[in-house]
């Protein structure tokens, strides 16, 4: 499997495409945001982009569930898993492209994932306690299980040793089994802009989708009974102009404050893809103000290479 990630507005979906269009592979895509239906221009989906030189290349995970549900990584891992094997099953190949960390990694490492709902009170028991207290928590809870603590991304953050925490909490008191995922052969490729790049493309493109009824079609789903606040679960673009939608704010507003969200977005983006280096994933890191040719043969010799 190909991987081609990077933050948002590098180019992501161009460059799968058209790659996905060359090699004859289909596309399962990483966008946490993308699995809605309606939820279109807010989300990028750039479905157009999907047919290169009368190509229509083939996508999953996208416009699977409907807004307003909670989609989680659980979900994910288990669609992402159902389309690669039925792609596999017909002998394409299968590109992953998106800008969701946590949706990638939770693939390329083999995420073992319980099903195990959220316990509010316990998470609100775990809050007040340090990262280190999590941890020899966590390690305790690990050891009456009869299991290690080996997977460290469990306390990467405290917000990741609660969740880790509450699945042992699960396990201890009723029992979960772990889902296996199988260990996915990838070669990661990452699209490498400049920052004042990346800040330029995404206020075009902000501008863009206003232009194209980016608010049209968030009031378009509130008023078919999608309730505000859970349009705003979603961030960015569904909370700052439902925000405007509902009354809360005027139209600058909310451009500025949207604005500003998406620049700390793509940089979040990009804090995780190093992290995801530094937890061992090796991202061939390309340089995306190439020509779209030189991008794809030079991913192409990567593949080869591995």
């Amino acid at each position: 499997m190909i991987v081609i990630l990077g933050p948002t507005a590098c180019g992501k979906t161009n460059v799968a495409t058209h790659l996905a269009a060359r090699i004859g592979a289909e596309i399962i895509s990483a966008d946490s945001r993308q699995v809605y239906r309606r939820m279109d221009i807010g989300t990028g989906k750039d479905l157009d982009e999907y047919n290169v030189d009368g190509i229509q290349v083939p996508y999953h995970l996208i416009d699977v569930c409907e807004p307003g549900e909670k989609y989680n990584l659980f979900e994910y891992q288990r669609d992402f898993l159902t389309a690669y094997q039925d792609i596999i099953a017909r002998q394409h190949k299968v590109v992953m492209c998106g800008g969701t960390g946590l949706y990638i990694e939770a693939v390329v490492r083999g995420y073992q994932l319980s099903e195990v709902p959220q316990n509010p009170e316990l998470r609100k028991q775990l809050e007040p306690l340090s990262l280190s207290q999590l941890t020899a928590m966590l390690a305790e809870m690990k050891e009456q299980l009869g299991e290690n603590m080996h997977n460290t991304t469990d306390v990467d953050t405290a917000q990741r040793a609660i969740r880790a925490i509450e699945i042992a909490d699960y396990q201890l008191r009723q029992g979960a089994p772990i889902r296996s995922f199988p260990q996915i052969p990838s070669v990661i490729v990452g699209l490498d802009i400049p920052r004042e790049v990346r800040r330029q493309r995404i206020s075009e493109r902000l501008r863009k989708r206003l232009d194209e009824g980016m608010v049209d079609e968030i009031r378009n789903i509130i008023q078919s009974g999608v309730k505000a606040e859970d349009l705003m679960y979603y961030g960015l673009e569904y909370k700052y102009v439902t925000q405007y939608v509902i009354g809360q704010c005027s139209y600058e507003e909310m451009y500025s404050k949207l604005e500003i969200a998406i620049h700390q977005f793509a940089k979040r983006q990009m804090t995780w893809f190093r992290g995801m280096e530094r937890r061992g994933i090796y991202i061939h890191w390309v340089n995306a103000m190439q020509p779209l040719d030189d991008i794809l043969t030079q991913i192409l010799n990567i593949t080869t290479d591995n």
